[in-house]
């Protein structure tokens, strides 16, 4: 294995570097607060799973709208203002969160969601690039794998504030001793006033949310970025598309993306209806997503160490059919052993992400900032495929199995996609 020693990130860059990083978990802090809120609607509102999984499709439909709008803003003026802009519609829909609740309505709640995922995509499509531009080209996918490394510490406590502090706290997710849910067996009256309160509690978080974002937006708003390359005046948007869509590799490290951010949605999303499924009560079945990420987590960290001497195409590989084989266990595996495994696939996504993202972005050049907004709507893939994932759990049982453990047949048909498309960056794209 041969080592490479030149520096992640230079000493110029560091500051800018942390304060972009730190971005990186505030959008996961979002991402994973909002995962359970699928399951907390389905109940609180009374409606079918999925029909609540449109939470994640107005958060993911957030990213496909904006990205290229995004994209273009950037490549107009710079990475900084697209970051300001990008704060500035986060904070906006994390406040919206006020008026929904008092209006109690289910629409509302996924209007402000995609307008904070507006932001998101702004804030995605700008910091990615940033941080691959912040250093020797070489260590792009490392730098970046090593930025969105802390994308995960912000999804760790965007999971706890929704384990303890909401979850926990929703009076409609009480059950009895058998494990029946009171909720249901109350009259409108009584179940007007649960809602009232519930909505209150999902409420909260965003609000502070909100603040904690605007506190950002100031601090980065007055910081001096690093100079960036002047913008090319005469940068044509329509040829760099054609461009984009000539390049095999960058073409399919999109369809890569979108089934990877498929997958990760799902795994998260649907591991409190897996939970569920064995009799465990939601705020318990959020501590499985907890170690999920913690998992995720060290296994980010690990991999970006493992890239100094394995290539991380071949690394991206190998975790991928680790990801199937996990997989294929927890749809044919009934019980606790099953949940172990569902929440032991976080090991194997840990670097899909970045991973795809870097070698798609590989040498693009001028086109690098038009070709990060395709892989931001990339995301998109998290808005198709859950309410299908939802759609299939709803059916209850499928031949002998669950249908919940069915279910997750679309990650493992995600994570063959992601297998492919390593193997060709390997052999076809080289």
């Amino acid at each position: 294995m041969k080592k490479n020693n030149t520096p992640i990130v230079p000493k110029e860059y560091l500051i800018p570097f942390i304060l972009i990083t730190s971005l990186f978990a505030l959008w996961g802090f979002a991402n994973d607060i909002t995962n359970p809120m699928v399951a907390a609607f389905g109940t609180v509102m009374e409606i079918s799973t999925a029909k609540a999984a449109l939470v994640q499709f107005a958060f993911y439909g957030g990213y496909a709208t904006m990205a290229i709008p995004a994209a273009l803003f950037v490549q107009k003026y710079s990475y900084k203002k697209g970051i300001i802009f990008g704060l500035i519609l986060y904070a906006i829909g994390a406040l919206l969160f006020y008026p929904a609740a008092q209006f109690e309505v289910f629409g509302f709640f996924l209007v402000s969601l995609y307008i904070l995922t507006f932001g998101l995509a702004f804030l995605e499509t700008t910091a990615n690039p940033f941080i691959l531009s912040m250093g020797d080209e070489k260590t792009a996918t490392r730098r970046l794998n090593l930025a969105q490394s802390f994308n995960p510490i912000g999804s760790l406590l965007g999971m706890f504030v929704a384990s303890k502090f909401i979850l926990a706290a929703l009076d409609s997710d009480k059950r009895t001793a058998t494990g029946e849910l009171i909720f249901t067996t109350l009259d409108e009256v009584q179940k007007a006033a649960i809602r009232t309160h519930d909505l209150l509690i999902i409420r909260n978080p965003y609000i502070i949310l909100g603040f904690v974002v605007i506190a950002m937006l100031v601090i980065i708003s007055v910081y001096k970025m690093p100079e960036e390359e002047k913008k090319d005046e005469n940068f044509n948007a329509l040829a760099s598309f054609k461009r984009l869509l000539k390049n095999e590799k960058y073409r399919e490290g999109v369809i890569a993306q979108m089934f990877y951010v498929a997958a990760q949605i799902m795994c998260w999303t649907f591991i409190i209806q897996y939970a569920d499924n064995l009799g465990i009560v939601k705020s318990t079945a959020q501590n499985y997503n907890i170690v999920a990420m913690g998992i995720f987590l060290s296994s980010r960290f690990i991999s970006t160490m493992l890239m100094k001497y394995i290539n991380a195409k071949k690394l991206l590989l190998f975790f991928a059919i680790g990801a199937m084989f996990s997989v294929t266990g927890v749809i044919l595996i009934e019980g606790q052993l099953g949940l172990y495994l569902l929440v032991a696939t976080s090991a194997f996504m840990s670097l899909m992400f970045p991973t795809i993202y870097g070698i798609a972005l590989y040498k693009l050049g001028k086109d690098t900032t038009l070709g990060a907004a395709g892989l931001v709507m990339a995301i998109v893939g998290g808005a198709l495929m859950p309410p299908l994932q939802g759609a299939i759990i709803d059916l209850g049982t499928v031949g002998w199995l669950p249908a919940v453990n069915v279910s997750f047949i679309l990650p493992l048909i995600s994570f063959l996609v992601i297998a492919i498309y390593s193997y060709r960056t390997l052999k076809v794209h080289e």
